[in-house]
């Protein structure tokens, strides 16, 4: 399945989660720039509040693997898909790469946040969560997005995504309360494959616009 750009999946979603979550109180919680596209319409069918959570992967070099990804929190990740051998062995090989790799990302993270930081954790406190992709090859970001949500009180942690890869699918089966995806791919080709319109705008950008409708939620 293909999509003429992010808006116009998002749209598609929304139509779907709207059957269940309209008169619920819920959260649109974006896990990239793409997914802030995605997740625009469906904040909008759902009159609910719509934030991102900023996260930095980090990729084995020459593997086009993650090893995981680092949240606006500073707290690292490792990709619950890889097995625990494979991480150590990733981690011994690399470790000095990574461990720059984290500083690299935590001053881009910072830059952007500038004062406040974009996710208001009471924000989210007691809703459901919809966590937005615009597109899942494995689920790095949403081990990310969960350990970021532990401390937070919420009624259900859903996903919202236009396409995904099977493990992904099958990771996200065990580890959220509800799911909505349009397409499941075994031959996963990259995020971009899918869209017509790859248009994203930049972190800037992003963060500028979230961090604007915040100012109006308060």
């Amino acid at each position: 399945m293909y999509f003429n750009s992010r808006t116009a999946a998002g749209e598609r979603l929304a139509e779907e989660i709207i059957k269940k979550y309209r008169y619920e109180d819920c959260a649109i919680l974006a896990l990239s720039d793409g997914a802030v596209l995605v997740g625009e319409p469906i904040a909008a069918a759902l009159h609910s509040v719509l934030t991102m959570l900023l996260i930095e992967s980090i990729e084995v070099p020459g593997e086009g693997i993650n090893i995981g990804g680092l949240n606006q929190s500073g707290s690292f990740t490792y990709n619950g898909m890889l097995t625990a051998g494979e991480v150590e062995g990733f981690r011994q090989e690399y470790f000095g790469y990574f461990e720059e790799k984290k500083r690299e990302a935590m001053m881009r993270i910072n830059r952007l946040l500038g004062e406040g930081g974009l996710v208001d954790k009471e924000l989210l406190k007691g809703r459901h969560i919809i966590l937005v992709s615009d597109g899942f090859h494995d689920a790095a970001s949403l081990d990310v997005a969960l350990d970021f949500l532990k401390p937070i009180n919420t009624q259900s942690v859903v996903v919202a995504t236009p396409t995904a890869s099977v493990p992904a699918v099958d990771r996200l089966h065990v580890t959220v309360d509800d799911m909505y995806i349009l397409d499941v791919k075994s031959n996963f080709m990259g995020v971009d494959h899918y869209y017509e319109d790859n248009t994203v705008p930049s972190h800037e950008e992003t963060v500028k616009k979230i961090n604007d409708i915040i100012l109006n939620w308060r």
